[in-house]
């Protein structure tokens, strides 16, 4: 079996990373470590005009700690936006602001911009966003909301909350509409655990918006990628539909010290492909990965998620430091496509260094 890491690998496999390591967003209070607590670190302008032109919006940062906190720079993701900040240093129990103007010329789509705000005691950069959608010509909530839940309507029942550390939260939000005439109450029933969902106003005024916010708590032993579900109720029916809510469950290495982290368990790969060749269909593909955990604590893999349903990985127990382990990825072939494969497993681990691994299996079926 040759072992490779192939153009579109490559290409996978630095979306994969770009997106496991997106930063961590959401609304209402944001608390950043025990330094400093921001307002909120989205700002959705929700669906806007072109002729609205410039759009403007205020992040809010309150000290929380002992010493004064500085706002040493923002950086901003593109020429479109213009950003101020408060240069002094912000004393205990002060508050400082960083405000951004976006100049909405871009084109009639959706936007999502951001700020980087590196500030005083903070080991990682803060980073703020500001979204939207931009549009040419008027439209009617109809056309807004397309997803239809009895009386109401909602862009997508597909939402993402992002990555989350376990023990901690995130939040995000999206708009619903009542296309009715009348007041509408939203509750829910069949929420899933470690999931909370909030609309406001509620009930929505008629042939009007209201904000659903939903939360995901990380749950203990629920790890890596996984899905969370709703069902919204208008005046006391359900819908018929369900939300679902994506969210990618991590370690939290963010109490470690430098030192702690260097000590921490760390997997060294000798392949991260694996080309299985040609491959007859109906078949079992199998990718086998071998490492070394040359860190100075015991590795551990807590769970394999697998972009092929007909997929199963078999993992090792705890490897001890100095030692070897082995990866497997066996693959039913029997309903793909006669043509080129690439199957992806996510890894979430126990090390600092590498908290999420990625693995590919490819292949020719024929």
């Amino acid at each position: 079996m040759e072992c490779i890491l192939n153009k579109r690998g490559l290409q996978c496999l630095l979306i994969i990373l770009c997106l496991a390591g997106a930063s961590s967003i959401g609304y209402g209070q944001v608390k950043i470590g025990d330094i400093v607590e921001f307002d909120k670190t989205i700002h959705n302008f929700g669906d806007v005009m072109l002729s609205d032109g410039p759009l403007e919006c205020t992040f809010t940062m309150k000290n929380i700690s002992d010493k004064p906190v500085v706002i040493y720079n923002v950086v901003t993701s593109c020429g479109c936006t213009d950003v101020e900040w408060t240069r002094e240093p912000v004393r205990p129990g002060g508050s400082g602001t960083i405000s951004a103007t976006y100049t909405n010329d871009e084109g009639p789509y959706p936007f999502d911009k951001t700020l980087t705000a590196y500030i005083s005691g903070i080991g990682k950069p803060v980073v703020l966003r500001l979204r939207g959608i931009a549009h040419e010509k008027q439209m009617s909530l109809e056309e807004l909301y397309p997803e239809r839940l009895l009386q109401t309507g909602v862009k997508s029942l597909d939402l993402r909350c992002g990555n989350i550390e376990q023990g901690g939260q995130r939040s995000d939000e999206t708009s619903i509409a009542n296309l009715s005439d009348s007041p509408v109450e939203v509750s829910f029933e069949d929420v899933s655990g470690g999931l909370s969902l909030e609309v406001t106003p509620n009930p929505i005024p008629a042939r009007g918006t209201a904000s659903l916010r939903f939360t995901v708590r990380a749950q203990e032993n629920v790890w890596g990628k996984n899905f969370y579900y709703a069902t919204p109720v208008m005046d006391g029916k359900r819908a018929g539909k369900r939300l679902s809510i994506y969210a990618f469950t991590t370690a939290d290495f963010s109490d470690l010290t430098a030192e702690e982290r260097a000590d921490g368990s760390r997997p060294v790969f000798a392949n991260s492909t694996c080309s299985v060749g040609k491959i007859r269909k109906g078949a079992t593909a199998t990718g086998a990965f071998s490492f070394s955990n040359v860190g100075k604590e015991e590795f551990r893999i807590y769970k394999a998620d697998i972009d092929y349903p007909e997929a199963e990985a078999v993992l090792p127990d705890a490897v001890k430091s100095g030692y070897k382990g082995n990866v497997s990825i066996s693959i039913d072939t029997s309903d793909m496509p006669e043509g080129e494969m690439l199957v992806i497993a996510t890894l979430t681990t126990n090390s600092p260094s590498r908290p999420i691994v990625n693995l590919f299996v490819s292949g020719w079926i024929e």
